[in-house]
């Protein structure tokens, strides 16, 4: 008699602990729902460039790395990386809310595209921390939509979209790029 009330007990205890598992991994497995409409941190920033050419070292912000000849018209291989002031507004001498450091690289041999990834580094009373960006700028669209894939600080895990409109573009010495940035995970 003993063993089977140890038996139904065994039994009861047993269900017990694996309804308790089912619903813990239940309730691990629920996403947060992201309302693509609403983001929750919206940013517009001004990017500025300006390649170092042999004469302005005072003022280059990023360097050609690879620049390999004969490879088309349209810059493919070259790759740079930079450093660069982030406004917010179009005065490259404005005050830095941040800083771009990263790279990109021209990929498409038959028209102008790049491809970026870089940090924002942000380090003002504002805000602290960093967000990180990658993705295809193609260059002849008149918007382009880069990913937000994470962040530190104030911008812990972050995610979203960084949108590129080419605001100044003065040849190879100079552009600027306003970055509309939409946060849609932040915590």
């Amino acid at each position: 008699m003993a063993f089977l009330v140890e038996k139904q007990l065994f039994k009861a205890l047993f269900s017990f602990f694996l309804l308790v598992l089912l619903f813990s991994d239940t309730v691990l497995s629920f996403r947060k729902t992201i309302d693509q409409k609403k983001p929750c941190k919206h940013f517009s920033f001004y990017f500025h460039d300006i390649l170092y050419d042999g004469d302005n070292v005072a003022n280059a912000t990023s360097a050609a790395i690879v620049s390999p000849p004969g490879l088309g018209n349209f810059k493919f291989g070259k790759f740079v990386i930079f450093d660069g002031p982030i406004t917010m507004d179009k005065n490259y001498l404005s005050k830095p809310v941040a800083r771009a450091q990263g790279f990109y690289f021209y990929d498409m041999k038959m028209d102008f595209n790049s491809w970026f990834s870089y940090t924002l580094v942000f380090n003002s009373t504002e805000h602290k921390g960093t967000l990180n960006i990658m993705g295809a700028d193609l260059m002849m669209e008149p918007t382009r939509d880069l990913s937000v894939v994470g962040g530190t600080g104030d911008f812990f895990m972050a995610r979203g979209i960084a949108t590129f409109v080419t605001d100044l573009f003065q040849g190879a010495k100079y552009f600027r790029v306003k970055m509309d940035i939409k946060l849609y995970e932040c915590y």
